[in-house]
Protein backbone atom coordinates (compact mmCIF):
# COMPACT_ATOMS: atom_id res chain seq x y z
CA UNK A 1 0.00 0.00 0.00
CA UNK A 2 1.39 3.68 -0.62
CA UNK A 3 1.26 5.89 1.96
CA UNK A 4 1.57 10.25 1.68
CA UNK A 5 2.34 11.55 5.28
CA UNK A 6 0.39 14.24 7.13
CA UNK A 7 2.65 16.20 9.20
CA UNK A 8 -0.28 17.81 11.33
CA UNK A 9 -1.20 14.34 12.40
CA UNK A 10 2.24 12.39 12.17
CA UNK A 11 0.12 9.56 10.19
CA UNK A 12 -0.33 8.18 6.77
CA UNK A 13 -3.00 8.65 4.66
CA UNK A 14 -3.68 5.43 2.02
CA UNK A 15 -2.93 6.61 -2.16
CA UNK A 16 -4.43 3.22 -2.91
CA UNK A 17 -7.64 1.92 -1.14
CA UNK A 18 -7.33 -2.14 -0.24
CA UNK A 19 -11.04 -3.05 0.47
CA UNK A 20 -11.49 -6.25 2.67
CA UNK A 21 -12.17 -9.00 0.72
CA UNK A 22 -14.21 -12.18 1.46
CA UNK A 23 -11.75 -14.45 1.34
CA UNK A 24 -9.77 -12.02 3.77
CA UNK A 25 -12.99 -12.36 6.31
CA UNK A 26 -13.29 -16.03 5.93
CA UNK A 27 -9.57 -16.78 6.40
CA UNK A 28 -9.35 -14.48 9.55
CA UNK A 29 -12.46 -15.35 11.29
CA UNK A 30 -11.44 -19.33 11.06
CA UNK A 31 -8.28 -18.63 11.91
CA UNK A 32 -9.65 -16.41 15.17
CA UNK A 33 -11.75 -19.29 15.95
CA UNK A 34 -9.25 -21.89 16.00
CA UNK A 35 -6.78 -20.02 18.09
CA UNK A 36 -9.55 -19.51 20.86
CA UNK A 37 -10.88 -23.17 20.42
CA UNK A 38 -6.74 -23.74 21.30
CA UNK A 39 -6.55 -21.02 24.21
CA UNK A 40 -10.38 -22.29 25.55
CA UNK A 41 -9.96 -26.47 25.42
CA UNK A 42 -8.07 -27.19 28.44
CA UNK A 43 -11.09 -25.36 30.46
CA UNK A 44 -13.39 -28.62 30.12
CA UNK A 45 -10.38 -30.74 30.15
CA UNK A 46 -9.38 -29.80 33.90
CA UNK A 47 -11.11 -32.95 35.55
CA UNK A 48 -8.93 -35.56 33.09
CA UNK A 49 -5.74 -33.75 33.90
CA UNK A 50 -6.32 -33.45 37.66
CA UNK A 51 -6.93 -37.59 37.38
CA UNK A 52 -4.36 -38.55 34.79
CA UNK A 53 -1.43 -35.89 35.52
CA UNK A 54 -2.17 -35.38 39.08
CA UNK A 55 -0.86 -32.14 39.08
CA UNK A 56 -0.87 -29.43 42.11
CA UNK A 57 -3.31 -26.48 41.85
CA UNK A 58 -0.93 -24.36 40.41
CA UNK A 59 0.50 -26.93 37.99
CA UNK A 60 -3.73 -27.26 37.07
CA UNK A 61 -3.87 -23.41 36.53
CA UNK A 62 -0.33 -23.34 34.58
CA UNK A 63 -1.68 -25.92 31.60
CA UNK A 64 -3.74 -22.78 31.03
CA UNK A 65 -1.76 -20.11 31.80
CA UNK A 66 1.22 -21.73 29.47
CA UNK A 67 -0.65 -21.09 26.85
CA UNK A 68 -2.06 -17.61 27.96
CA UNK A 69 1.50 -16.10 28.84
CA UNK A 70 3.44 -15.92 25.67
CA UNK A 71 -0.13 -15.01 24.01
CA UNK A 72 -0.11 -11.89 26.16
CA UNK A 73 3.49 -11.05 25.78
CA UNK A 74 3.91 -11.18 22.13
CA UNK A 75 0.95 -9.86 20.62
CA UNK A 76 2.45 -6.31 20.35
CA UNK A 77 5.40 -7.78 18.57
CA UNK A 78 2.93 -9.84 16.17
CA UNK A 79 1.57 -6.59 15.15
CA UNK A 80 4.29 -5.06 13.92
CA UNK A 81 5.66 -7.90 12.71
CA UNK A 82 2.32 -7.96 10.82
CA UNK A 83 2.78 -4.38 9.64
CA UNK A 84 6.62 -4.67 8.51
CA UNK A 85 6.40 -8.08 6.42
CA UNK A 86 2.82 -8.81 5.74
CA UNK A 87 -0.18 -10.23 7.68
CA UNK A 88 -1.08 -13.19 5.62
CA UNK A 89 2.37 -15.18 6.22
CA UNK A 90 2.09 -14.81 9.70
CA UNK A 91 -1.67 -15.91 9.61
CA UNK A 92 -0.64 -18.78 8.07
CA UNK A 93 2.60 -19.53 10.15
CA UNK A 94 0.85 -18.88 13.62
CA UNK A 95 -1.86 -21.50 12.46
CA UNK A 96 1.21 -23.95 11.60
CA UNK A 97 2.86 -23.58 15.03
CA UNK A 98 -0.26 -23.50 16.86
CA UNK A 99 -0.67 -27.20 15.19
CA UNK A 100 3.09 -28.37 16.69
CA UNK A 101 2.08 -27.07 19.96
CA UNK A 102 -0.97 -29.37 19.66
CA UNK A 103 1.21 -32.18 18.85
CA UNK A 104 3.28 -32.34 21.12
CA UNK A 105 0.65 -31.80 23.75
CA UNK A 106 -0.85 -34.87 22.22
CA UNK A 107 2.64 -36.46 22.88
CA UNK A 108 2.60 -35.90 26.29
CA UNK A 109 4.55 -39.35 27.44
CA UNK A 110 2.11 -42.05 28.92
CA UNK A 111 1.45 -42.42 32.85
CA UNK A 112 4.73 -44.78 33.03
CA UNK A 113 6.79 -41.65 33.57
CA UNK A 114 6.88 -39.12 36.42
CA UNK A 115 3.93 -36.93 36.30
CA UNK A 116 6.64 -33.76 36.38
CA UNK A 117 7.78 -34.90 33.25
CA UNK A 118 4.47 -35.21 31.48
CA UNK A 119 3.76 -31.99 32.79
CA UNK A 120 6.82 -30.25 31.63
CA UNK A 121 5.91 -32.11 28.13
CA UNK A 122 2.60 -30.55 28.21
CA UNK A 123 3.57 -27.46 29.31
CA UNK A 124 6.06 -26.93 26.35
CA UNK A 125 3.15 -28.00 23.94
CA UNK A 126 0.93 -24.82 25.35
CA UNK A 127 4.14 -22.45 25.07
CA UNK A 128 4.65 -23.25 21.15
CA UNK A 129 0.89 -23.48 20.84
CA UNK A 130 0.63 -20.15 22.47
CA UNK A 131 3.19 -18.69 20.09
CA UNK A 132 1.03 -19.54 17.30
CA UNK A 133 -1.67 -17.89 18.73
CA UNK A 134 0.33 -14.33 19.39
CA UNK A 135 0.67 -14.62 15.85
CA UNK A 136 -3.23 -15.16 14.99
CA UNK A 137 -4.98 -12.86 17.62
CA UNK A 138 -3.79 -9.35 16.26
CA UNK A 139 -3.03 -10.35 12.53
CA UNK A 140 -6.95 -11.62 11.96
CA UNK A 141 -7.87 -8.35 13.41
CA UNK A 142 -5.21 -6.58 12.25
CA UNK A 143 -6.54 -7.67 8.42
CA UNK A 144 -10.12 -6.67 9.01
CA UNK A 145 -9.25 -3.39 10.63
CA UNK A 146 -7.22 -2.34 7.56
CA UNK A 147 -9.74 -3.06 4.82
CA UNK A 148 -12.78 -1.26 6.64
CA UNK A 149 -13.09 2.82 6.31
CA UNK A 150 -16.29 3.68 7.84
CA UNK A 151 -17.85 3.37 10.82
CA UNK A 152 -20.74 0.86 10.08
CA UNK A 153 -18.56 -1.16 8.01
CA UNK A 154 -16.05 -1.67 10.54
CA UNK A 155 -18.63 -2.26 13.32
CA UNK A 156 -19.82 -5.21 11.10
CA UNK A 157 -16.26 -6.63 10.58
CA UNK A 158 -15.23 -6.66 13.93
CA UNK A 159 -18.79 -8.12 15.60
CA UNK A 160 -18.19 -11.32 12.91
CA UNK A 161 -14.29 -11.45 14.31
CA UNK A 162 -15.42 -10.93 17.81
CA UNK A 163 -18.56 -13.78 17.09
CA UNK A 164 -15.69 -16.14 15.36
CA UNK A 165 -13.77 -15.48 18.60
CA UNK A 166 -17.12 -16.72 20.67
CA UNK A 167 -17.74 -19.32 18.34
CA UNK A 168 -14.21 -20.81 19.21
CA UNK A 169 -14.86 -20.47 23.19
CA UNK A 170 -18.34 -22.31 22.29
CA UNK A 171 -16.90 -25.79 19.97
CA UNK A 172 -13.65 -26.30 21.97
CA UNK A 173 -15.20 -27.61 25.31
CA UNK A 174 -18.13 -29.61 23.15
CA UNK A 175 -15.38 -30.85 20.28
CA UNK A 176 -12.95 -31.98 23.75
CA UNK A 177 -16.09 -33.61 25.31
CA UNK A 178 -16.77 -35.28 22.72
CA UNK A 179 -12.82 -36.57 21.84
CA UNK A 180 -12.19 -37.25 25.47
CA UNK A 181 -14.95 -40.37 25.14
CA UNK A 182 -12.52 -42.43 23.88
CA UNK A 183 -9.41 -43.87 25.11
CA UNK A 184 -6.02 -42.89 23.78
CA UNK A 185 -3.93 -45.91 23.47
CA UNK A 186 -3.58 -47.69 26.25
CA UNK A 187 -4.01 -45.10 29.28
CA UNK A 188 -7.85 -44.98 30.18
CA UNK A 189 -7.15 -41.72 31.81
CA UNK A 190 -5.64 -40.09 28.58
CA UNK A 191 -8.93 -39.34 26.43
CA UNK A 192 -8.30 -35.97 26.51
CA UNK A 193 -5.01 -36.33 24.14
CA UNK A 194 -8.41 -36.73 21.59
CA UNK A 195 -9.11 -32.74 21.99
CA UNK A 196 -5.54 -31.14 21.18
CA UNK A 197 -5.57 -33.87 17.78
CA UNK A 198 -8.88 -32.15 17.14
CA UNK A 199 -7.39 -28.85 17.51
CA UNK A 200 -4.54 -30.13 15.47
CA UNK A 201 -6.27 -30.82 12.55
CA UNK A 202 -8.41 -27.76 12.72
CA UNK A 203 -4.92 -25.17 12.99
CA UNK A 204 -4.06 -27.49 9.61
CA UNK A 205 -7.32 -26.23 7.98
CA UNK A 206 -7.76 -23.09 9.07
CA UNK A 207 -3.52 -22.43 7.92
CA UNK A 208 -4.86 -24.13 3.94
CA UNK A 209 -7.66 -21.58 4.24
CA UNK A 210 -5.19 -18.69 4.88
CA UNK A 211 -2.67 -19.43 2.14
CA UNK A 212 -5.59 -19.61 -0.12
CA UNK A 213 -8.41 -17.39 0.35
CA UNK A 214 -6.24 -14.25 2.00
CA UNK A 215 -4.87 -11.38 0.46
CA UNK A 216 -1.80 -10.09 1.92
CA UNK A 217 -1.77 -6.45 3.78
CA UNK A 218 1.06 -4.40 5.35
CA UNK A 219 1.66 -1.08 6.40
CA UNK A 220 5.53 -0.47 7.13
CA UNK A 221 5.52 3.21 6.61
CA UNK A 222 6.64 4.16 10.14
CA UNK A 223 6.82 1.09 11.74
CA UNK A 224 9.64 -1.23 12.77
CA UNK A 225 10.97 -3.53 15.54
CA UNK A 226 11.47 -2.04 18.62
CA UNK A 227 13.88 -4.31 20.92
CA UNK A 228 13.87 -2.60 24.07
CA UNK A 229 10.15 -2.14 23.89
CA UNK A 230 9.47 -5.95 23.73
CA UNK A 231 11.87 -6.83 26.04
CA UNK A 232 10.85 -4.53 28.89
CA UNK A 233 6.86 -5.44 28.82
CA UNK A 234 7.44 -8.95 28.12
CA UNK A 235 9.75 -8.76 31.73
CA UNK A 236 6.80 -6.89 33.40
CA UNK A 237 3.86 -9.18 32.29
CA UNK A 238 5.64 -12.29 32.96
CA UNK A 239 6.79 -11.25 36.48
CA UNK A 240 3.37 -9.69 37.50
CA UNK A 241 1.82 -13.41 35.73
CA UNK A 242 4.28 -15.44 37.58
CA UNK A 243 3.52 -13.75 40.53
CA UNK A 244 -0.31 -14.04 40.66
CA UNK A 245 -0.25 -17.83 39.67
CA UNK A 246 2.83 -18.98 42.19
CA UNK A 247 1.72 -17.04 44.71
CA UNK A 248 -0.55 -19.17 46.35
CA UNK A 249 1.80 -21.77 46.21
CA UNK A 250 4.94 -19.88 47.13
CA UNK A 251 3.35 -17.80 50.28
CA UNK A 252 2.41 -14.10 49.16
CA UNK A 253 5.11 -12.92 51.40
CA UNK A 254 7.79 -14.92 50.03
CA UNK A 255 11.06 -13.77 48.22
CA UNK A 256 10.07 -14.98 44.72
CA UNK A 257 6.36 -13.43 44.64
CA UNK A 258 7.79 -10.36 46.13
CA UNK A 259 10.53 -9.84 43.95
CA UNK A 260 8.35 -10.75 40.69
CA UNK A 261 5.65 -7.82 41.88
CA UNK A 262 8.71 -5.23 41.96
CA UNK A 263 10.65 -6.64 38.75
CA UNK A 264 6.75 -6.02 36.97
CA UNK A 265 6.16 -2.77 38.00
CA UNK A 266 10.07 -1.69 37.55
CA UNK A 267 9.99 -3.13 33.63
CA UNK A 268 6.51 -1.53 33.67
CA UNK A 269 8.18 1.92 34.59
CA UNK A 270 10.80 1.16 31.69
CA UNK A 271 8.79 0.64 29.18
CA UNK A 272 6.83 3.55 29.42
CA UNK A 273 10.35 5.52 29.26
CA UNK A 274 11.36 3.74 26.42
CA UNK A 275 8.35 3.95 24.44
CA UNK A 276 8.37 8.19 25.42
CA UNK A 277 11.14 7.66 23.27
CA UNK A 278 11.25 6.00 20.79
CA UNK A 279 10.76 7.27 16.83
CA UNK A 280 8.71 3.79 15.94
CA UNK A 281 7.25 2.52 19.27
CA UNK A 282 6.02 -1.08 19.78
CA UNK A 283 2.99 1.22 21.46
CA UNK A 284 1.95 4.34 20.68
CA UNK A 285 1.46 6.54 24.10
CA UNK A 286 -0.26 9.32 22.87
CA UNK A 287 -3.36 6.94 21.99
CA UNK A 288 -4.20 6.92 25.88
CA UNK A 289 -4.17 10.94 25.31
CA UNK A 290 -7.93 9.72 23.59
CA UNK A 291 -10.08 9.05 26.63
CA UNK A 292 -12.20 6.42 25.17
CA UNK A 293 -9.31 4.56 24.11
CA UNK A 294 -7.73 4.74 27.98
CA UNK A 295 -11.25 3.88 29.30
CA UNK A 296 -11.37 0.74 26.94
CA UNK A 297 -7.83 -0.47 28.10
CA UNK A 298 -9.12 -0.29 31.67
CA UNK A 299 -12.57 -1.90 31.05
CA UNK A 300 -10.51 -4.64 28.79
CA UNK A 301 -8.47 -5.83 31.53
CA UNK A 302 -10.77 -4.95 34.38
CA UNK A 303 -14.03 -6.51 31.95
CA UNK A 304 -11.77 -10.20 30.34
CA UNK A 305 -11.00 -11.19 34.19
CA UNK A 306 -14.91 -10.99 34.84
CA UNK A 307 -15.63 -13.01 31.78
CA UNK A 308 -12.66 -15.88 31.67
CA UNK A 309 -12.50 -15.63 35.90
CA UNK A 310 -16.57 -16.81 35.62
CA UNK A 311 -15.45 -19.10 32.64
CA UNK A 312 -12.92 -20.76 34.77
CA UNK A 313 -14.98 -21.13 37.79
CA UNK A 314 -17.14 -22.86 35.95
CA UNK A 315 -15.01 -25.10 34.55
CA UNK A 316 -13.85 -26.01 37.87
CA UNK A 317 -16.89 -26.47 39.44
CA UNK A 318 -18.18 -28.91 37.01
CA UNK A 319 -15.69 -30.65 36.21
CA UNK A 320 -13.29 -30.96 39.20
CA UNK A 321 -15.46 -30.32 41.96
CA UNK A 322 -19.05 -31.99 41.13
CA UNK A 323 -17.05 -34.96 39.04
CA UNK A 324 -19.03 -33.98 35.70
CA UNK A 325 -17.80 -35.79 32.32
CA UNK A 326 -16.39 -33.64 29.56
CA UNK A 327 -19.38 -33.93 27.22
CA UNK A 328 -21.86 -32.46 30.77
CA UNK A 329 -19.01 -29.88 31.30
CA UNK A 330 -19.52 -29.34 27.05
CA UNK A 331 -22.79 -28.24 27.18
CA UNK A 332 -22.50 -26.04 29.63
CA UNK A 333 -20.00 -24.12 28.32
CA UNK A 334 -22.16 -24.38 24.78
CA UNK A 335 -25.20 -21.58 26.80
CA UNK A 336 -22.14 -19.60 28.08
CA UNK A 337 -20.94 -19.17 24.32
CA UNK A 338 -23.13 -19.77 21.83
CA UNK A 339 -25.68 -17.19 22.80
CA UNK A 340 -23.28 -15.01 21.09
CA UNK A 341 -23.49 -16.61 17.39
CA UNK A 342 -27.05 -16.09 18.09
CA UNK A 343 -27.45 -12.44 18.92
CA UNK A 344 -24.61 -11.66 15.79
CA UNK A 345 -27.05 -9.52 14.38
CA UNK A 346 -28.30 -7.60 17.04
CA UNK A 347 -24.96 -6.80 18.34
CA UNK A 348 -24.44 -5.31 14.71
CA UNK A 349 -27.16 -3.61 14.59
CA UNK A 350 -26.24 -2.06 17.83
CA UNK A 351 -23.01 -0.84 16.68
CA UNK A 352 -23.88 0.51 14.12
CA UNK A 353 -26.61 2.68 15.32
CA UNK A 354 -25.53 3.65 18.61
CA UNK A 355 -21.90 4.94 20.55
CA UNK A 356 -20.48 1.75 21.88
CA UNK A 357 -20.48 2.94 25.38
CA UNK A 358 -24.00 1.77 25.37
CA UNK A 359 -23.42 -1.76 24.49
CA UNK A 360 -20.50 -1.85 26.09
CA UNK A 361 -22.29 -1.01 29.08
CA UNK A 362 -25.18 -3.25 28.58
CA UNK A 363 -22.66 -5.68 28.57
CA UNK A 364 -20.90 -5.76 31.65
CA UNK A 365 -24.31 -5.10 33.57
CA UNK A 366 -25.01 -8.48 32.12
CA UNK A 367 -22.27 -10.47 33.14
CA UNK A 368 -22.26 -8.90 36.33
CA UNK A 369 -25.66 -10.27 36.51
CA UNK A 370 -24.99 -13.53 35.64
CA UNK A 371 -22.10 -14.15 37.91
CA UNK A 372 -23.68 -12.75 41.19
CA UNK A 373 -26.42 -15.62 40.22
CA UNK A 374 -23.78 -18.21 39.50
CA UNK A 375 -22.17 -17.09 42.92
CA UNK A 376 -26.36 -17.87 44.91
CA UNK A 377 -26.30 -21.42 43.39
CA UNK A 378 -24.16 -24.13 45.81
CA UNK A 379 -21.87 -27.00 44.58
CA UNK A 380 -24.68 -29.30 46.16
CA UNK A 381 -27.15 -29.30 43.23
CA UNK A 382 -25.74 -31.52 41.05
CA UNK A 383 -28.18 -30.55 38.16
CA UNK A 384 -27.02 -28.44 34.93
CA UNK A 385 -30.84 -26.80 34.82
CA UNK A 386 -29.91 -24.07 37.81
CA UNK A 387 -27.06 -22.43 35.94
CA UNK A 388 -28.03 -22.34 32.22
CA UNK A 389 -29.76 -19.39 32.59
CA UNK A 390 -26.84 -17.32 34.64
CA UNK A 391 -24.41 -18.38 31.82
CA UNK A 392 -26.50 -16.96 29.27
CA UNK A 393 -26.40 -13.89 30.57
CA UNK A 394 -22.82 -14.31 30.98
CA UNK A 395 -22.54 -15.25 27.10
CA UNK A 396 -25.00 -12.40 25.97
CA UNK A 397 -22.99 -9.76 27.95
CA UNK A 398 -19.26 -11.00 26.99
CA UNK A 399 -20.58 -10.95 23.52
CA UNK A 400 -21.84 -7.54 23.26
CA UNK A 401 -18.53 -5.78 25.72
CA UNK A 402 -16.35 -7.65 22.92
CA UNK A 403 -17.61 -6.24 20.01
CA UNK A 404 -17.33 -2.91 21.55
CA UNK A 405 -14.38 -2.78 22.99
CA UNK A 406 -12.53 -4.17 20.05
CA UNK A 407 -14.50 -1.33 17.72
CA UNK A 408 -13.30 1.30 20.15
CA UNK A 409 -9.63 0.21 20.22
CA UNK A 410 -9.25 -0.47 16.28
CA UNK A 411 -11.66 2.95 15.40
CA UNK A 412 -9.22 4.93 17.37
CA UNK A 413 -5.76 4.55 15.37
CA UNK A 414 -5.46 5.13 11.66
CA UNK A 415 -5.44 2.19 9.14
CA UNK A 416 -1.80 2.66 8.95
CA UNK A 417 -1.61 1.91 12.41
CA UNK A 418 -3.51 -1.23 12.63
CA UNK A 419 -1.40 -3.74 13.74
CA UNK A 420 -0.35 -1.82 16.71
CA UNK A 421 -4.24 -1.19 17.33
CA UNK A 422 -5.30 -4.78 17.39
CA UNK A 423 -2.10 -5.95 19.16
CA UNK A 424 -2.60 -3.33 22.06
CA UNK A 425 -6.57 -4.69 22.69
CA UNK A 426 -5.73 -8.05 21.64
CA UNK A 427 -2.85 -8.16 24.47
CA UNK A 428 -4.97 -5.93 26.83
CA UNK A 429 -7.84 -8.82 26.60
CA UNK A 430 -5.60 -11.99 26.72
CA UNK A 431 -4.18 -10.48 30.02
CA UNK A 432 -7.43 -10.02 32.21
CA UNK A 433 -8.02 -13.55 30.03
CA UNK A 434 -4.95 -14.48 31.70
CA UNK A 435 -5.50 -12.61 35.13
CA UNK A 436 -9.03 -14.43 35.70
CA UNK A 437 -7.48 -18.04 35.94
CA UNK A 438 -4.72 -16.76 38.51
CA UNK A 439 -6.45 -14.61 40.48
CA UNK A 440 -9.52 -16.41 41.09
CA UNK A 441 -7.69 -19.97 41.25
CA UNK A 442 -5.63 -18.11 43.76
CA UNK A 443 -8.03 -16.90 46.15
CA UNK A 444 -10.50 -19.28 45.77
CA UNK A 445 -7.64 -22.22 46.46
CA UNK A 446 -6.22 -20.78 49.82
CA UNK A 447 -9.92 -20.09 50.62
CA UNK A 448 -10.28 -23.50 50.78
CA UNK A 449 -7.03 -24.92 52.00
CA UNK A 450 -8.10 -22.77 55.29
CA UNK A 451 -11.56 -24.00 55.47
CA UNK A 452 -10.02 -27.37 55.51
CA UNK A 453 -7.44 -26.55 58.07
CA UNK A 454 -10.33 -25.18 60.30
CA UNK A 455 -11.97 -28.46 60.26
CA UNK A 456 -9.46 -30.01 60.97
CA UNK A 457 -8.04 -28.18 63.53
CA UNK A 458 -11.73 -27.69 65.22
CA UNK A 459 -12.67 -31.85 64.92
CA UNK A 460 -10.30 -34.14 66.64
CA UNK A 461 -12.23 -37.73 65.56
CA UNK A 462 -11.58 -35.84 61.75
CA UNK A 463 -7.79 -35.06 62.35
CA UNK A 464 -7.56 -38.27 63.80
CA UNK A 465 -8.71 -39.78 60.69
CA UNK A 466 -6.58 -37.82 58.51
CA UNK A 467 -3.34 -38.79 60.41
CA UNK A 468 -4.83 -42.52 60.09
CA UNK A 469 -4.92 -41.85 56.35
CA UNK A 470 -1.90 -40.24 56.00
CA UNK A 471 -0.06 -43.18 57.47
CA UNK A 472 -2.28 -46.15 55.66
CA UNK A 473 0.79 -47.24 52.86
CA UNK A 474 2.53 -48.71 55.38
CA UNK A 475 -0.56 -50.78 56.70
CA UNK A 476 -1.75 -52.28 53.10
CA UNK A 477 -0.92 -55.10 50.62
CA UNK A 478 2.41 -54.32 48.81
CA UNK A 479 0.30 -54.49 45.76
CA UNK A 480 -1.73 -51.75 46.60
CA UNK A 481 0.35 -49.57 48.30
CA UNK A 482 1.37 -47.69 45.19
CA UNK A 483 -2.43 -46.54 44.62
CA UNK A 484 -2.46 -45.54 48.01
CA UNK A 485 0.53 -43.37 47.44
CA UNK A 486 -0.91 -41.93 45.04
CA UNK A 487 -4.23 -41.25 46.86
CA UNK A 488 -2.18 -39.85 50.16
CA UNK A 489 0.18 -37.63 47.17
CA UNK A 490 -3.51 -36.29 45.78
CA UNK A 491 -4.98 -35.09 49.20
CA UNK A 492 -1.87 -33.36 50.41
CA UNK A 493 -1.35 -31.73 46.99
CA UNK A 494 -4.41 -29.38 47.97
CA UNK A 495 -8.13 -28.92 47.99
CA UNK A 496 -9.06 -30.01 44.23
CA UNK A 497 -6.72 -33.19 45.01
CA UNK A 498 -8.67 -33.72 48.13
CA UNK A 499 -11.65 -33.77 46.74
CA UNK A 500 -10.91 -35.60 43.98
CA UNK A 501 -10.48 -38.92 46.24
CA UNK A 502 -13.16 -40.67 46.80
CA UNK A 503 -14.49 -40.86 50.55
CA UNK A 504 -15.30 -44.71 50.49
CA UNK A 505 -13.79 -47.39 48.36
CA UNK A 506 -14.99 -51.16 47.59
CA UNK A 507 -12.99 -53.77 48.57
CA UNK A 508 -12.19 -56.72 46.57
CA UNK A 509 -14.40 -58.61 48.48
CA UNK A 510 -17.44 -56.44 47.50
CA UNK A 511 -17.00 -54.07 51.16
CA UNK A 512 -17.66 -50.60 51.17
CA UNK A 513 -14.82 -49.11 53.63
CA UNK A 514 -13.98 -45.34 54.60
CA UNK A 515 -11.13 -43.93 52.17
CA UNK A 516 -10.10 -40.56 52.63
CA UNK A 517 -12.05 -38.52 55.58
CA UNK A 518 -11.16 -35.01 54.26
CA UNK A 519 -13.23 -35.38 51.23
CA UNK A 520 -16.62 -34.14 51.89
CA UNK A 521 -14.79 -31.08 53.73
CA UNK A 522 -12.64 -30.53 51.36
CA UNK A 523 -15.90 -30.26 48.35
CA UNK A 524 -17.85 -28.44 50.84
CA UNK A 525 -14.82 -25.68 51.25
CA UNK A 526 -14.44 -25.59 47.23
CA UNK A 527 -17.97 -24.88 46.78
CA UNK A 528 -18.22 -22.09 49.37
CA UNK A 529 -14.52 -20.27 47.84
CA UNK A 530 -15.57 -20.93 44.42
CA UNK A 531 -18.90 -19.06 45.13
CA UNK A 532 -16.68 -16.23 46.12
CA UNK A 533 -15.03 -16.45 42.76
CA UNK A 534 -17.94 -16.09 41.16
CA UNK A 535 -18.60 -13.07 43.42
CA UNK A 536 -15.49 -11.38 42.69
CA UNK A 537 -15.74 -11.72 39.13
CA UNK A 538 -19.37 -10.07 39.45
CA UNK A 539 -18.27 -7.10 41.42
CA UNK A 540 -15.71 -6.66 38.87
CA UNK A 541 -17.77 -6.69 36.06
CA UNK A 542 -19.99 -3.67 37.91
CA UNK A 543 -16.72 -1.97 38.39
CA UNK A 544 -16.29 -1.76 34.27
CA UNK A 545 -19.48 -1.25 33.69
CA UNK A 546 -19.15 1.77 36.33
CA UNK A 547 -16.06 3.11 34.47
CA UNK A 548 -17.68 2.86 30.88
CA UNK A 549 -20.32 5.45 32.30
CA UNK A 550 -18.24 7.65 34.15
CA UNK A 551 -15.48 7.86 31.34
CA UNK A 552 -16.72 7.38 28.15
CA UNK A 553 -17.65 9.97 25.89
CA UNK A 554 -20.88 8.84 23.71
CA UNK A 555 -19.71 9.30 19.79
CA UNK A 556 -16.15 10.46 20.45
CA UNK A 557 -14.77 7.64 18.04
CA UNK A 558 -17.30 7.90 15.48
CA UNK A 559 -14.95 10.26 12.98
CA UNK A 560 -13.74 7.55 10.55
CA UNK A 561 -13.89 8.81 7.37
CA UNK A 562 -16.27 6.76 4.43
CA UNK A 563 -14.50 5.01 2.06
CA UNK A 564 -16.02 7.32 -0.19
CA UNK A 565 -14.17 10.47 1.49
CA UNK A 566 -10.78 8.10 1.07
CA UNK A 567 -11.32 7.61 -2.64
CA UNK A 568 -12.32 11.63 -2.89
CA UNK A 569 -9.87 12.77 -1.48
Amino acid sequence: MEYVKNDRNVTYTPLRIEVLQPGTLVAAVVAVCVAQMALAIPAVLNGLFQQDLGPSSAQLTWISDSFLVPVCILELTFGVLGDLFGRKRLLVGGALVLAAGMAIGALTPVAALPAGTRLEVLWAGQIIAGLGAAAIFPTSLAMIAAGTYSASARARSVSIWAAALSAGNCASPLLGGLAARFRFGSDPLAGWKWAFIVVLVLALISAVISARAARDSSSPEGRSLDWAGQATVAVALFALLYAFVQGPTSGWRSLPILSGLIISVIFLVLFILVERRSEAPLLRLDFFYNRNFAAASVVTVIGMFAFLGTAYSTSIRLSAIQGFSPLKTATAFVFLNGVALVQLPVTIRLLERYSPKWPLCTGLVLMAGGALWLSAIPATDMSLAPVIAPFILVGSGFALALSALTAVAVNTAPNHLAGMASGSTNMLRDFGFTLGPAIIGAVALSQAAAGIRQKLAASPTLHDAYVAFLSSPAHVPAAQRAAVEGAVRAVTSGPLGANAVPATVTTPAGQVVPFNPVQRVAFNALSHSYSLGFLLCGAAALLAALVTVVAFRAGADEDLPDLEELLDA
